[in-house]
């Protein structure tokens, strides 16, 4: 992992119709690490991304990005129309090649099924396939396993650790599946407005702020660790 973040936000704040929605956020990602932001509805989780992504204005602060930094994006849902000819193949061929991309997330045998076809796991393949076609240095995942059951919320989290070993990018990610996410990431951020705790999902797991938020967390679970004593490569 690099030093040099590759976005990083300074104290910054948004206001939503005279609402102070976040304030006093101040945070770093770096290469390589997957980032989980949980939080209660209404916490901020997608008004914060948006904010990093720079799609939202700021109030106060400061956000800075890398040069020329590659970002790929999986949204809460997409909107298809059922009715609509196109497999996922056709549909991932509009975004460039996407070879590598889907050797990635497993979803080659997808590729002749029409997308509106495609079950929730499925088709949250396909667009993490969709995202990663850029190759991107931070992949941003906005409620990635919202419609999933169980065993699917299982599998995605397992192959964005597995994205994250091949490309070596950085994965950032709002859930509210807190014993998935705690299980599956490098850090946890605990928001409610602010950030009320962060750090690694044993020690964020034990803090009083994070038990306010959500009840006591049963910390007997297995905590996924990735080490960082190898090398990540591109290809």
């Amino acid at each position: 992992m690099t030093n040099a973040p590759l976005l990083q936000a300074a104290d910054i704040a948004v206001t939503l119709d005279g609402r102070s929605v976040l304030h006093g956020i101040t945070l770093a990602v770096q290469a390589g690490e997957i980032i989980s932001i949980v939080g209660p509805n209404g916490a901020g989780k997608t008004t914060l991304l948006r904010a990093l992504l720079g799609l939202t204005d700021l109030s106060a602060g400061r956000v800075t990005r890398a040069a020329d930094l590659r970002i790929g994006y999986v949204p809460q849902k997409l909107n298809l129309d059922p009715l609509l000819p196109i497999t996922a193949g056709r549909f991932l061929a509009l975004w460039g090649d996407f070879i590598q991309a889907v050797a990635s997330t497993g979803a080659e045998h997808l590729l002749n099924t029409p997308l509106a076809k495609l079950s929730g796991g499925e088709l949250q393949r396909v667009l993490l396939a969709r995202a990663l076609i850029g190759q991107p240095q931070l992949l941003v995942l906005d409620e990635p396993a919202q419609a999933l059951d169980l065993a699917g919320q299982r599998e995605l989290y397992d192959t964005l650790a597995k994205v994250r070993d091949i490309t070596g990018c950085a994965v950032l990610l709002v859930s509210h599946d807190l014993t998935l996410v705690m299980r599956k990431t490098d850090r946890v951020i605990c928001l409610h407005g602010h950030i009320c705790c962060q750090g690694k999902p044993e020690d964020v797991s034990r803090d009083p702020a994070y038990a306010a938020l959500f009840g006591p967390h049963d910390t007997s679970f297995a905590v996924y660790h990735h080490h960082h004593d190898h090398d990540h490569h591109h290809h």
